[in-house]
């Protein structure tokens, strides 16, 4: 074996090494703990209509109100660095799996790598007082991006393809979540059948609800492209809030907001049984 060989095959080796793994099962957690106060702070809207933010922001405001909440945020933070590293370890060297090394499968850890790395940062900012990360900002910040997206030559345009890319986010992981395929990447073979079922519950439940948030936020915002209004575009919150709007009124969104808490019990389960 040649020297860059040898170098790229230790590199690898570390980038699949326990503290990367480490990382990624640190960063399901902290997602898990995300997406059920958002799911919680939904379902409160749904019966009581408060004015509670269900978005990230929401919910690092809920934990900054707790007994050591700053220490937790932190906590929060660090797991999320800890999956957008590994992450960027799969975009670099390719995941688990046979087929890890495709370069689809990279490109979406690319994507990935930054979504998580982004999260880390707003959160570790909320962590040392910067409260603009605070409740309501993922609908500031939607409403924001699409101002600059329409000032732009073309603006429409933009908007649009960043809206239809949010919308087949959406609709690819709900039918991922219909079809099982997050059972490829579970060790199985460990797990009991009742923590199968767990999983499939909270998994096939938490990931349709999941993906209509996200496909929610890809309509609104291809409204707002077409419209080029950037009041139209919203972030999680309001997209979450809108599920009330329709015929089923508020019990659409408690369903979704149930379907969000369960997909954090769902990413718990991957912090234990994921392969990585």
């Amino acid at each position: 074996m040649s020297a860059g060989e040898s170098s790229k095959a230790a590199a690898r080796s570390v980038a699949r090494g326990g503290v990367v793994q480490a990382g990624a099962r640190a960063g399901f957690i902290a997602r898990g703990v995300l997406y059920l106060l958002i799911g919680t702070l939904a379902v409160r809207i749904g019966l009581t209509g408060t004015s509670e933010q269900a978005d990230r922001g929401g919910a690092l405001a809920e934990v900054v109100s707790t007994p050591f909440g700053v220490v937790l945020l932190w906590a929060l933070g660090v797991g999320l660095a800890g999956m957008a590293l590994w992450r960027l370890s799969e975009a670099v060297f390719g995941a688990a799996g046979p087929k890890g090394d495709r370069p689809g499968k990279r490109a979406l850890s690319a994507g990935r790598f930054v979504f998580y790395a982004f999260s880390a940062f707003l959160v570790l900012a909320f962590a040392t007082g910067d409260r603009g990360s605070g409740a309501g900002s993922t609908d500031r910040q939607s409403h924001d991006l699409t101002s600059r997206l329409l000032a732009l030559p073309g603006g429409p345009w933009w908007v649009g393809a960043a809206a239809t890319g949010i919308l087949g986010a959406g609709v690819w992981i709900a039918g991922r979540a219909v079809l099982r395929k997050y059972r490829e990447h579970l060790e199985r073979q460990r797990m009991s059948k009742v923590q199968r079922r767990f999983m499939d519950v909270t998994g096939t439940v938490g990931g349709v609800a999941r993906g209509l948030v996200f496909a929610a936020v890809g309509l609104f915002a291809l409204k707002a492209a077409s419209e080029s209004d950037p009041g139209e575009a919203k972030g999680m919150d309001d997209a979450i809030r809108s599920f009330a709007q329709t015929p089923a009124g508020p019990w659409l969104l408690v369903a979704v907001a149930v379907g969000l808490a369960l997909f954090g019990a769902f990413s718990f389960g991957q912090s234990k049984w994921r392969e990585v």
